[in-house]
């Protein structure tokens, strides 16, 4: 809807009622600073002296009642609102793409409540997820979310999209971490989710916002178990002679005991980025996993880990390698060590039953080398679970079209074909970075008729289609 005449002004005028003068504005430049995200269409865009969409209203409210007052107005007019946390996503799931308001939530950062009896901490959804977990370390305990963009994204941040940290594999993902949560619906109402993650009493309402990316309602705050900081930790390292024999060795594995980090890389990936960061020199599937826990558990499962390995003829490389992993989780994602303009690039985060993992690889590795010039593709298997794992496969262009619109073109021809193969042979387009606009046209290729559920509970909570349209395909 336009407004027109001295109606922007009015509008203006009642938000800065709700949320306060300061935290109202309409300033081009601070708008700006939203115009992107770390999807990669919308940075190349703005690289090539593009404007970015833009919000009409910056807010930043402070509390739960001034984002109810916020719903409220925006529902009244019918003004879409976009939800900001750190920034970090990869998929343009915070962009304002059809103006409005956008809420930056940072102010929302207060630690609520530590309980040392039931091993939870509560806080608002605008806190950093490295604050939260400082304030768990303070007292002996982690939430173990520890993922690569963990001091630059939001508790909101983690729920929207269901993200997923490296100790995954023993300790699950947020949708295993969070235990309660508070979200304001499009209409204003204050709503919050059963105390506890496990009862019969109906569908679990936690869940339909957990990785509902901002699109049913605005989680204001959240509640997560912490668990007592491991008495020991211990990482190593194998090297396999190709990814199929990985594949099986840490199916074995992760069937059998929880190693809280494993991850699995393809040579491709092994000869560039494991060479790169850790000067790991050979050919092969690198392998590098984490037990830890209580130590005489995590001697008798590093016996069994051993044994699995050497069954399927694996090297051994020691524990260095395994160290330098860990002591670099954050740095491959670092500027010079990852993925950066003027680089075409994307990844296709993709998870599977253990049957199908293998072919989906083969698959979307064919999809992109074999239909795109000069494209490259490299995986690994970063996330674990009994029944299957995500295969982290990337794309890589290094000098792809000038023109930012054959760029954006291309980039979702590329897309299409990788995510189409990985759905034709078994998989589920995403594992942890969301959909977002990135891949919100292939939600319906996924559910099939299942997608009637989304869009019929979008329609019923957000009949006006406020709430960060265009994201999840709704």
């Amino acid at each position: 809807m336009e407004f027109k005449g001295f109606m922007p002004e009015m509008i203006r005028s009642e938000l800065e009622d709700a949320v306060g003068r300061d935290y109202v504005s309409t300033s081009f430049s601070e708008k700006l600073a939203y115009g992107t995200d770390y999807y990669w269409v919308a940075r190349m865009w703005m690289d090539k002296g593009k404007e970015p969409p833009l919000p009409d209203f910056l807010l930043w409210p402070c509390c739960t009642a001034e984002v109810s007052k916020i719903m409220k107005i925006a529902n009244y007019y019918k003004i879409p609102v976009q939800i900001w946390g750190g920034g970090s996503g990869s998929q343009g799931a915070a962009l304002a793409l059809a103006g409005g308001i956008l809420l930056d939530m940072k102010r929302m950062n207060k630690l609520l409540c530590v309980d040392e009896i039931s091993n939870t901490i509560t806080a608002e959804a605008g806190m950093n997820f490295q604050t939260l977990e400082w304030y768990a370390n303070e007292r002996g305990y982690s939430v173990m979310h520890i993922p690569s963009c963990l001091t630059c994204c939001t508790v909101g941040g983690a729920i929207a999209h269901n993200g997923i940290g490296i100790l995954s594999t023993k300790y699950g993902k947020i949708d295993d971490q969070c235990i309660s949560l508070e979200a304001v619906l499009p209409n204003g109402d204050v709503i919050c989710s059963l105390p506890i993650p496990k009862h019969s009493t109906g569908p679990d309402i936690r869940q339909m916002f957990i990785g509902a990316e901002g699109t049913l309602g605005v989680v204001t705050k959240a509640t997560f178990k912490m668990v007592k900081e491991p008495g020991c930790r211990r990482h190593y390292a194998f090297l396999f002679d190709n990814f199929s024999k990985g594949i099986e060795t840490c199916r074995k594995i992760v069937q059998t005991l929880k190693p809280s980090l494993m991850r699995l890389f393809d040579e491709p990936e092994t000869t560039s980025i494991i060479k790169k960061i850790l000067g790991f020199p050979r050919k092969g599937a690198f392998m590098n996993m984490t037990l830890e826990g209580i130590p005489e558990i995590v001697d008798i499962e590093e016996k069994i880990v051993h044994r699995i390995c050497e069954e399927a003829h694996a090297e051994y490389l020691g524990n260095e390698y395994g160290e330098k992993w860990y002591e670099n989780k954050i740095t491959f994602f670092y500027p010079g060590h990852t993925m950066n303009n003027p680089q075409m690039f994307g990844t296709m985060d993709t998870c599977a039953t253990f049957d199908n993992v293998e072919k989906i690889y083969w698959a979307m590795k064919h999809a992109v080398e074999d239909n795109f010039e000069n494209v490259r593709f490299i995986a690994h298997c970063s996330h674990w679970y009994e029944w299957g794992t995500m295969i982290y496969d990337r794309f890589i262009m290094d000098d792809p079209p000038e023109d930012p619109e054959e760029s954006i073109r291309l980039h979702n021809r590329i897309w299409n074909k990788a995510v189409r193969a990985a759905i034709e042979n078994g998989g589920v387009i995403n594992d942890h970075h969301g959909i977002g606009v990135k891949l919100g046209r292939l939600m319906k290729e996924q559910y099939g008729p299942a997608m009637q559920v989304l869009q019929g509970l979008k329609k019923s909570l957000d009949p006006n289609g406020i709430l960060n349209p265009y994201k999840l395909g709704l």
